[in-house]
């Protein structure tokens, strides 16, 4: 590792995206939905905290940053309804876990109504607004997006109007273009860091999931090439000095999951042939699975290992994140590992079910084993 390695992302400690709203956002969301207030009001409100979650990333140690996802109410919702033609149809309904039990939560079916187009911002004002306030803090500052998989995941088919796209590759390919054309432009607002977050890849790991892949006409096993051809598409005219990586996520909605199993079932596939800088990887349990599917990560990709959760308050054990590390080491070169918390804080509007100080510990966390075994 050459001496400046460590300072290009993903750092040796980094962070995945969200954190929890503050209570001025959730009110003035609230009264946007009651009419009381404009959206550009609660932008305002909005950016007004952003500097909050910078500083509290900048207090924590990280040399990396997030706006908090503070301009969304849902990690993917607010992303994809800007892309024309898509639509968002009733609820999928989606049983998550917790250890109490299962609760049920429905995100919007996503249908494609017509062409698809690019004709304003994904996430461009989003990055303009908050990298002001990254750079006088010195941090680098990263942009989360969506995967485009799940466009597709959470319809199949038959949520892609026949009319638009008799032939299905050719949605694919203006989807990956919809999404070249926001990175492209991301790259000229000054960004130089982006986060895919894919859920979709982490849901194939999970028998129990196979079902709803057939019911929108699909293989669980041919389903993979599918997307990763779609992501090499969306990442291929990225400049050579911009950094992509993939956030593999099994659901984050108030501290409950939806999958389980480890990523033995897509790790060829996604590790071998996505080409991308590092994967984020869930790993705070035991529904992760083991190490040896790191085995298949090619290249000089990096594994940021999401040991830390984001979905209890207990703080983790120093020497039992290193021994876990080391563990890791065993299939992918330790300089070629990192450390995270598994997901962000809030990828839903109301947050894991944790505190604002639990967040920051977890970051400090991060940040202190990171450079122990670092340095």
């Amino acid at each position: 590792m050459t001496a400046n390695a460590r300072f290009i992302p993903p750092f040796k400690a980094d962070v995945v995206g969200s954190l929890l709203r503050p209570q001025a956002i959730l009110d003035a969301r609230a009264a946007l939905g009651a009419g009381k207030i404009t959206r550009d009001a609660l932008w305002a409100i909005e950016r007004e905290h952003i500097g909050e979650a910078v500083a509290l990333q900048k207090s924590a140690g990280l040399k990396v940053c997030t706006d908090g996802e503070y301009h969304r109410r849902h990690w993917f919702m607010d992303f994809v309804e800007k892309i024309d033609g898509i639509a968002f149809e009733g609820g999928l309904k989606t049983t998550f876990q917790t250890e109490a039990g299962p609760i049920e939560f429905a995100p919007p079916r996503v249908v494609t109504v017509r062409k698809l187009k690019r004709s304003r911002a994904l996430a461009v004002d989003e990055f303009r607004d908050f990298k002001p306030l990254a750079d006088a803090a010195g941090l680098m500052p990263k942009q989360v997006m969506p995967s485009p998989t799940l466009l597709h995941f959470r319809s199949g088919r038959a949520g892609v109007d026949i009319k638009a796209y008799p032939d299905i590759a050719e949605y694919f390919a203006d989807l990956a273009r919809v999404y070249r054309e926001e990175i492209a432009a991301l790259y000229e607002a000054g960004c130089r860091y982006v986060q895919i977050d894919e859920t979709n890849f982490p849901f194939l790991c999970d028998p129990k999931l196979h079902d709803h892949v057939r019911s929108i006409g699909e293989d669980p096993k041919t389903i993979q090439h599918t997307y990763a051809r779609l992501l090499n598409d969306v990442t291929r005219e990225r400049p050579a000095d911009m950094r992509v990586c993939i956030h593999m996520c099994r659901g984050n909605h108030e501290s409950a999951w939806v999958a389980s199993g480890g990523y033995e079932p897509v790790a060829e596939v996604a590790f071998g042939q996505i080409d991308v800088d590092g994967f984020f990887l869930e790993y705070d349990t035991d529904r992760a699975g083991g190490f040896e599917p790191l085995r298949h990560l090619n290249g000089n990709k990096v594994a940021v290992l999401g040991l830390v959760t984001s979905k209890k308050p207990a703080l983790e054990s120093k020497d039992a994140l290193k021994r876990r590390i080391d563990e890791a080491s065993k299939f992918v070169p330790l300089e070629r590992l990192a450390l995270s918390p598994q997901c962000g804080f809030a990828s839903t509007i109301g947050g894991n079910r944790l505190t604002v100080d639990d967040e920051k510990r977890k970051l400090e966390l991060v940040v202190e084993v990171a450079r122990e075994v670092w340095g």
